[in-house]
């Protein structure tokens, strides 16, 4: 540890510098939560797309015509497939005057029955710069008025744009709450299972905890000056993250910590020497994973990048924690923390002889059938990715019922597909007339018709035969878009929801493309610099990414064969990839350098089987609380966040109990001193080195 580190080592270590630590570290986090306030958000569909999107210059051009600076309520009648008798369609025309007091220009326009008469369709205008909560209250006031005096039999739903960000809202109401809380739960219960301590788990628990209220409060004051875009999945992907990896610091401080105190008298120094061994692999572990999140600055997608940023900060702040915070609150606490398995001078340390080292023994006996071994069993997993597909539809992202997404699916059943969210295509007057032609003779197209004209703008719906965002809608939009910009130039633009979804896809295909060399270099090169070699880093970023294949097969069969997922949602692949090789790397941080040092006093062989002994343990602790912890994901009601937290959980583990266990240490144990190939370790005996 350098000077600066050792200034710090004492600071966090001393009688009273630990106390002043504390004192100025719960102060300045006051401040910050004090200033922390609400994030910045922005409703707008498109707004995570770049401007040269096809679907963003339309929703810009659309902000010129008057259905641009509307979001509609579409609310849909039906009888359960019988047609509708006079006197539903009585209540739907009371219904409609009832709307006019909510409607923006105080009209709604006459209600459409669909062609079998078994269900009708009522448009009330609202503005689409509209807050959450009025948006909320008015929707809310629409579905009241709606089911009231119906007669029975008849169903209601209110749906469309405002709808659907209505009941995206709703589902968020309380469940970062609840997702917080279960975190809590589960990062206790982990933390007192592994401590054996009916305290010592406070400590860590409170430390990572206050991290990632300042974390949010930091994060809030960034997105209002940066204008970046904060929602619901966001706030909780970073709780996962300050609370997987700041947990995952804290164990494996105190890990050495209490085996330090096994050699030493005074628990101070045994602090030091504790922050001197684990806390560079600790700082490695976060500029790792805090790296890896940047590369998302990369990517076109907006969202991408605001995850990158605001994950960054968290983690930022959890080493802060880890390796200042917590290492003064342990100074304080003394030996006591650790009752009623207290660590004395003299003690034997148990992980040395424990399951991890016969684990360790058996590996050395028989590396190479391991290696082979572990290597069948990821690619077996890697096969449940035949057949996968990209792309969840507006009906297929919630795992939880939505009002919304019910009436989308009753106005498909009856209406044609895309009736109620048409494709938008913009053109200059003067040429509709041919661009009208060109529309209605592509294949897929259903009907189409002007809409809007505002200066020399003129809008044209078009109605798809096929369900929006599937595979049929997509090739629609892409024929579209070549014939009408084939014959009217860059003067007309293809648009709506489905289109952006489509540009949303390409946007992540390209994203995955880019960022994921970005975070393998990225990762690379820290295991270069941290190991000194070239050969390990390069060995070890293979099994990461092995791993992810695997994790990513296994989970897709998971979603597609068990859970019924239509697909993976567009963004799900870089992310899980970011998380897991970015985390996952982590333990093999843990692994490698403890390796590293053990074999400066002996070899190769024992320096890995020492280092899997002791680490064993807190690396295994570390691993199936970070994949809890990521599982609790799926409390959120989002298929995507479900998705990723599988992912990364049954990664993680894979992680933990395969590739650190059996994976790595065969092949290091195969390689020998090559491992370290080209440095200095690889070419010189131990015994040399130590001179």
């Amino acid at each position: 540890m350098g000077t600066f580190g050792s200034r710090i080592a004492q600071a966090v270590s001393g009688r009273w510098s630990a106390w002043l630590v504390l004192v100025i570290a719960t102060v300045l986090s006051g401040i910050v939560i004090a200033l922390g306030g609400e994030p910045h958000a922005d409703n707008d569909p498109t707004s995570a797309l770049p401007d040269s999107a096809e679907s963003v210059r339309v929703a810009a051009l659309q902000r010129q015509l008057p259905s641009g600076q509307l979001n509609p309520a579409l609310v849909v009648y039906s009888r359960d497939g019988q047609p509708l008798r006079p006197e539903d369609e009585r209540a739907i025309a009371d219904d409609a005057r009832a709307y006019v007091t909510e409607a923006t220009g105080g009209q709604v326009s006459p209600p459409v029955l669909s062609p079998d008469r078994r269900a009708a369709l009522l448009a009330v205008p609202l503005p689409a710069d509209l807050p959450n909560d009025e948006l909320a209250g008015i929707v809310e006031q629409l579905r009241a008025t709606a089911r009231d005096g119906l007669p029975e039999g008849t169903v209601a739903q209110v749906t469309g744009g405002a709808g659907f960000t209505t009941d995206v809202s709703s589902a968020f109401d309380g469940a970062n709450v609840t997702l917080l809380l279960v975190t809590v739960a589960v990062v206790a219960a982990l933390l007192i299972v592994t401590y054996r301590s009916p305290w010592l788990w406070l400590v860590p628990l409170a430390v990572v905890g206050t991290a990632d209220v300042v974390a949010n409060a930091v994060i809030a004051m960034v997105s209002r000056a940066a204008a970046l875009d904060i929602d619901g999945s966001t706030t909780g992907i970073v709780d996962v993250l300050v609370f997987g990896a700041g947990t995952n610091y804290a164990l494996l401080l105190i890990a050495r910590y209490r085996e330090e105190l096994r050699g030493t008298a005074d628990r101070r120094v045994a602090l030091r020497r504790a922050l001197a061994s684990a806390g560079p692999a600790i700082a490695a572990s976060a500029a790792t994973v805090c790296l890896s999140l940047l590369t998302l600055l990369t990517a076109v997608l907006g969202n991408d990048r605001t995850i990158g940023v605001t994950g960054a900060i968290g983690i930022v702040i959890a080493a802060l924690f880890g390796l200042v915070v917590l290492p003064a609150a342990l100074s304080v606490c003394g030996r006591g923390l650790f009752w009623p398995f207290v660590p004395r001078e003299g003690q034997t340390d148990p992980t040395r002889t424990g399951v991890w080292s016969r684990i360790g023994a058996l590996v050395a006996r028989r590396p190479r059938a391991v290696l082979v071994g572990t290597l069948v069993v990821l690619a077996v997993l890697a096969t449940g990715l035949g057949g996968a597909r990209l792309g969840l539809s507006k009906t297929e992202q919630f795992r939880v019922q939505a009002e919304s997404i019910d009436g989308l699916e009753t106005l498909s059943r009856y209406f044609p597909a895309g009736s109620a969210d048409p494709t938008v295509v913009v053109t200059r007057s003067g040429g509709e007339r041919a661009v009208l032609e060109t529309i209605e003779a592509t294949p897929g197209v259903s009907s189409a018709r002007v809409t809007e004209r505002a200066g020399d703008l003129v809008a044209i719906d078009v109605v798809l035969d096929a369900e929006p965002d599937s595979a049929a809608s997509y090739r629609t939009i892409e024929d579209l878009r070549d014939r009408v910009g084939a014959g009217s130039g860059a003067e007309t633009l293809v648009g709506g929801t489905v289109a952006a979804n489509l540009d949303t896809r390409q946007a992540a295909v390209r994203d995955l493309r880019v960022v994921v060399p970005l975070i393998l270099a990225v990762v690379l090169l820290v295991l270069v610099l941290l190991l000194r070699s070239l050969l390990a880093p390069l060995v070890l970023v293979a099994t990461v990414v092995a791993t992810f294949f695997a994790a990513l097969g296994a989970s897709n069969f998971l979603f597609t064969r068990v859970l019924d997922y239509a697909a993976l949602d567009t963004s799900v692949p870089l992310l899980a990839f970011l998380f897991l090789v970015a985390l996952g790397v982590d333990y093999n941080i843990f692994l490698a350098t403890r390796a590293r040092e053990e074999a400066l006093a002996g070899d190769t062989r024992q320096g890995m089987l020492t280092a899997l002994a002791v680490t064993g343990g807190v690396i295994t602790s570390a691993g199936v609380l970070l994949a809890a912890v990521f599982a609790v994901l799926g409390v959120l009601p989002l298929v995507t966040l479900t998705e990723i937290g599988v992912i990364v959980g049954l990664g993680v583990l894979l992680d933990t109990l395969l590739v650190r266990t059996l994976l790595v240490p065969s092949i290091a144990i195969t390689l020998g001193r090559r491992f370290w190939w080209p440095g200095t370790l690889s070419r010189t005996p131990a015994a040399e080195l130590r001179r």
